[in-house]
């Protein structure tokens, strides 16, 4: 019969109680928090104003920053530039 070393035991042991890479700062787990409820709030505006007409997309844009400051997170940014050439 073979016999274990207690160096051994301990080595095991130590390997299955050490965190893996897996596990979440508490940073990691407040953003990830904050991303869901942003795509809370994009969805709710969504289903408020889900046309994609001018007047549509600016209501659901206005409901979008108005549920976004609510949660205290920050405003999304636009998905293009503003008209026009870059500034010279």
């Amino acid at each position: 019969m073979r016999r274990i070393s207690a160096l051994s035991v301990a080595m095991l042991a130590a390997m299955l109680l050490k965190p893996g890479p897996a596990a979440a700062t508490q940073q990691g787990q407040i953003t990830l928090q904050h991303w869901k409820t942003m795509d809370v709030c994009a969805r709710q505006a969504q289903a408020a104003f889900p046309d994609y007409t001018p007047e549509a997309n600016a209501k659901r844009d206005a409901k979008l920053k108005e549920c976004l400051a609510g949660n205290n997170l920050p405003p999304r940014e636009p998905l293009s530039p503003a008209a026009g050439p870059p500034g010279r």
